[in-house]
């Protein structure tokens, strides 16, 4: 039985809680929050605390906690030599403070709050100081049913940097794509099936030859009229810009 402790409430801690909870080879022995009003719902689950005084022994402290609030909270942490690790892809293991032994473990997903996830299908990529906490995390990934991966930080940090554009900027796409759907008085949900497609394509195709479009056709015609449509002077400089880096692209494969 790998005892935990998550400190955090937000997306990654609660859904790690849940994840970790009916777990049979995980037992959750306490959860942190500093504001204990928003983990107070799952107290008849585990023990809950907003004093990291009161913090009680564990085999891994996991700070599930915003990225810029990593080294602060592992500086103010009152034991040490005990195995602490935080869950962000962009910053180092050396966030965390180095009286304990640090690690990382980083699951490579998008989550939101009121949305499930199956932690079986998701990536997490791991990072100890030394071999035995490895182990640790290499077992937590197996009772979760996940893939995991050993990256150092620099290789972390650059998957993160991928993520955002595979993620964060994709979904900002569709934003400004039901902005010019809804502007319309057009249903969104016609462009799902589209969009459903465009995800399987890459599990079979490399992206680059999954491209299609005006863009990649050199359609001069269909881009000036796309962008005497657009009213947002953002958006046209965007469609410009990606325009031009799918036409780099189509040069690159001549």
């Amino acid at each position: 039985m790998i005892k935990v402790v998550i400190l955090g409430s937000g997306n990654v801690g609660r859904h790690l809680f849940k994840a970790f909870k009916n777990n049979s080879e995980i037992e959750i022995t306490q959860w942190y929050s500093r504001n204990i009003k928003d983990i107070h719902p799952y107290s008849n689950f585990v023990e809950i605390t907003d004093q990291l005084d009161k913090l009680i022994l564990a085999d891994i402290y996991i700070l599930a906690v915003s990225d810029d609030s990593i080294h602060d909270l592992s500086n103010q942490l009152s034991f040490s030599n005990r195995f602490v690790c935080h869950t962000s892809g962009s910053k180092s293991k050396n966030e965390l403070n180095q009286k304990n032994r640090a690690g990382v473990f980083y699951p490579l997903q998008t989550f939101t709050k009121e949305i499930e996830v199956d932690f079986s299908k998701i990536p997490i990529c791991l990072e100890s100081s030394n071999s035995e906490d490895m182990i640790t995390l290499k077992k937590i990934s197996k009772t979760l049913g996940c893939s995991y991966y050993e990256t150092d930080s620099n290789q972390r940090e650059k998957l993160h940097l991928a993520a955002v554009f595979v993620n964060n900027f994709t979904n900002h796409m569709y934003t400004i794509a039901k902005d010019i759907t809804d502007k319309s008085k057009i249903d969104f949900n016609i462009l799902k099936p589209l969009i459903s497609e465009t995800v399987n394509k890459i599990y079979k195709l490399d992206p680059k030859e999954a491209q299609t479009g005006p863009a990649i056709r050199g359609d001069n015609k269909t881009i000036n009229k796309h962008l005497a449509s657009l009213e947002n002077e953002k958006h046209k400089e965007l469609y410009k810009l990606i325009t031009d880096l799918i036409n780099d692209l189509d040069h690159e494969k001549l």
